[in-house]
């Protein structure tokens, strides 16, 4: 029983917002969150998903609301609920992602558009309207961000553009907030058994339906919530999950020209895009 209550004590009775909460990472978030004592607001695109999430959680302290984040009055309408709700938000963690699969030559402009919108603006959005809170409460602002946004990835161009745009903006929002007590961090997962790459954008701008990677490979939903949850706990600056997102981290900063050559052999073969 002490050691529950020393596992809950950092969380217990916070007040974490979380954005894409119905599926994948963020699900798992909310439900570890709950499981620790935290007061927990979470939005998506999905009223079914956030129906059967508030239907489970039915005598807990957590708020769900419909919510398109590339869509900056919905930020402001998630952010106010939550404050409406709860009070003040602690914690706001960025986790809504959209993902792509396709060759730049033959992606229809819209798509990249509709991924910055999401993975980018819609961080931004939610950041500005929760940091009055945050910045009262000294809270924390996490990006979940990318290997994509330290490395490009091909047939992932508008994704790494946005992970790239994420990391290099919360790094300046980061200093800025050094001197109000506000922790800004980015959490990079492997990859993670989520549907975000079955979920992904082709040329078109249509789901691809399915994933071009082994999904029993990868990391469970569940371990990403928590290695990122005990990150948070932490006060890290940023994680980068998993010895291969590290190594490919590593290697494109100190070897790029060998590492251009691996990640190209990784995800073609016979000139065509594979992964």
């Amino acid at each position: 029983m002490y050691l529950e209550l020393l596992n809950m004590s950092y969380f217990n009775n916070k007040v974490v917002a979380i954005t894409g909460g119905s599926d994948g990472i963020g699900k798992a978030m909310v439900e570890s969150l709950i499981a620790k004592g935290a007061k927990v607001a979470t939005c998506g695109r999905h009223y079914d998903k956030l129906y059967n999430l508030q239907l489970n959680y039915s005598t807990e302290p957590l708020h769900t609301i419909t919510c398109d984040v590339s869509n900056e009055q919905d930020c402001k309408r998630f952010i106010e609920s939550t404050l409406k709700t709860f009070g003040r938000i602690d914690i706001l963690i960025n986790n809504a992602g959209i993902s792509m699969r396709s060759l730049f030559l033959d992606a229809d402009m819209e798509v990249l558009k509709k991924i910055m919108d999401v993975n980018f603006w819609g961080a931004v959005y939610c950041t500005r309207f929760a940091l009055p809170s945050l910045i009262e409460n000294k809270g924390t602002v996490v990006g979940i961000s990318s290997v994509a946004g330290y490395r490009g990835l091909p047939g992932r161009s508008g994704y790494s553009a946005s992970k790239f745009a994420l990391q290099g903006w919360m790094e300046a929002l980061r200093v800025e907030m050094l001197d109000l007590n506000v922790n800004v961090m980015w959490i990079c997962p492997g990859f993670t058994t989520t549907g975000i790459r079955s979920a992904a954008l082709g040329p078109d701008g249509q789901s691809r339906a399915e994933s071009p990677i082994d999904e029993e490979t990868m990391m469970t939903a569940e371990e990403c919530a928590a290695i990122s949850l005990s990150a948070i706990e932490k006060n890290k600056r940023n994680v980068i999950m998993t010895f291969t997102g590290k190594r490919t981290v590593f290697s494109s900063r100190f070897f790029p020209r060998i590492a251009d050559r691996l990640i190209h052999k990784y995800f073609f073969h016979n000139g065509k895009l594979i992964k």
